[in-house]
């Protein structure tokens, strides 16, 4: 199986409170949680029910950023961390975007970036055993930045983009 590592959605720099949201758990199961500053795993389930696309907008984030993440029920042991979104509706994805990345793969650099969408059903944990295709004999891997959107975004200017970022999580 393949594995990541660094678990969770780290939110950007709003009003200098810096908080990392996890899902923790059996698959299915998956419960909200923060991590500490100390790195200690917080239980959010007395406050929020999930942290999916309802929990991600600025309005509910400025209502997490206002906890005392000390006052937050330790979660006892090593649980399971699971997907750190749940309710994602899309899964959008930029192809050969670096430019030793299309050397490596023998592909000339493209003039506009290749956007391509991939299944939900490819979300999993960070240490989640990988399923590969029956008969899969060469499976490439790469680490990436996952950008998540808390809002619903189109048209967006260049100038208002970050505007819509809730947080970003490692991808693979």
């Amino acid at each position: 199986p393949i594995k990541t590592t660094q678990p969770g959605i780290a939110l950007p720099r709003k009003q200098a409170i810096r908080m990392k949201l996890v899902r923790y758990g059996n698959p299915g199961k998956e419960k909200p949680g923060l991590i500490d500053a100390e790195g200690k795993l917080r239980d959010l389930s007395g406050v929020i029910k999930d942290i999916g696309p309802e929990q991600l907008s600025d309005a509910a984030l400025a209502k997490l950023r206002k906890l005392k993440a000390d006052k937050l029920p330790l979660v006892k042991g090593s649980p399971r961390m699971g997907c750190p979104v749940s309710g994602i509706g899309k899964f959008v994805a930029i192809g050969l975007n670096y430019a030793d990345h299309a050397a490596e793969s023998g592909a000339p650099i493209p003039k506009e970036p290749i956007v391509f969408m991939k299944a939900t059903t490819c979300l999993q944990g960070p240490n989640d055993a990988v399923m590969l295709p029956k008969n899969s004999v060469k499976t490439d891997w790469e680490v990436e930045l996952a950008v998540i959107i808390g809002s619903r975004a189109r048209y967006v200017p260049q100038s208002k983009a970050l505007d819509f970022v809730a947080g970003y999580a490692v991808c693979n």
